[in-house]
């Protein structure tokens, strides 16, 4: 069930498609100030690994994408996380409509790799996890309302669905689908170069989602904390940090939070690179896993 080997190649002619389509529109906006790409560099944010905008592992309050409040923007995005004993893709589109409301898709591909062996399953065996997502803005605006405490404020939701409700149930999950909720707050200060986030998440999701819902420890929905901290140091480069608390359902391992540190460069408006150093903690009968995180977003 391993597809790692054509997901690259038709992920990158996604991406290269998306790149062109969005470089030729930016360049019809540049030239009548209308259609897309209208936001200021990198104020959309980079893909979260569960396809909303935000930093890499937690959602943000801005719509994806470069549209402002009369135009549409959207982006393409593929990232690999490797960390010690794990591998980890996540690939995805999103589509945000007048900087308002964002409607995104993607999939996580989880790699045990020699784990898969040691519990059985066989050395590569992959969970695959799809993830459905919406935000809507309700409060705020994180660039122009400069003037203002109140932080550009949105509330998601993210339906996730994994191929492997047999191991899952064998691990001591009580579902193979589920639902998180969140609220986040954005607040940008330009004059500073500052970007600060809070998120709310309501879930039931062990390691993401990719070891299922719930658990023979707990199966209710549990608020967990995410914060994201970016400093731009220049127009097209930003340095920042993440941290996310998660849920610890299972009996099987005890679940750590995860947190990252990145760099986000953006050579061109259409085109946005991350690489991270990231700790995932404990993973099942693996302690401290900890690696590195890249992903590429192309968009308009």
């Amino acid at each position: 069930m391993n597809t790692r080997n054509t997901h690259p190649q038709r992920l990158a002619l996604a991406l290269a498609l998306m790149a062109a389509a969005g470089f030729a529109q930016a360049q019809e906006a540049d030239d009548d100030g209308a259609g897309t790409s209208g936001k200021l560099l990198l104020t959309g944010g980079v893909s979260q690994v569960e396809g909303s905008a935000g930093g890499g592992l937690t959602p943000w309050a801005v719509i994806g994408g470069y549209g402002t409040r009369d135009q549409i923007g959207a982006n393409a995005f593929y990232t690999k996380v490797n960390v010690d004993d794990y591998a980890l893709d996540s690939y995805g589109v999103l589509v945000g409509f007048y900087d308002r409301v964002e409607l995104s898709f993607s999939r996580q591909e989880f790699d045990t790799e020699a784990v898969g062996g040691a519990l059985g399953l066989g050395n590569g065996f992959t969970f695959t996890q799809d993830t459905i997502g919406v935000k809507v803005k309700v409060a705020g605006d994180a660039v122009l309302e400069q003037d203002s405490w109140l932080p550009q404020i949105a509330v998601g939701a993210q339906y996730k669905k994994n191929d492997q409700p047999g191991v899952l149930a064998f691990v001591g999950a009580r579902d193979d689908s589920g639902v998180d909720y969140y609220v986040s707050a954005t607040k940008l200060y330009l004059a500073q170069s500052l970007l600060l986030n809070g998120t709310v998440r309501f879930t039931k999701a062990n390691q993401f989602g990719i070891l299922g819902f719930g658990g023979d420890r707990n199966d209710d929905y549990e608020a967990q904390f995410e914060a994201s901290a970016a400093y731009l140091l220049s127009r097209n480069l930003a340095i920042g940090a993440e941290y996310r608390t998660k849920p610890d359902n299972l009996g099987i391992a005890t679940e750590d939070d995860a947190w990252d540190v990145f760099v986000a460069w953006a050579p061109i408006k259409n085109v946005s690179l991350t690489v991270a150093y990231v700790d995932l903690g404990n993973i099942v009968i693996r302690d401290e896993q900890r690696g590195v995180y890249a992903s590429l977003q192309v968009g308009f």
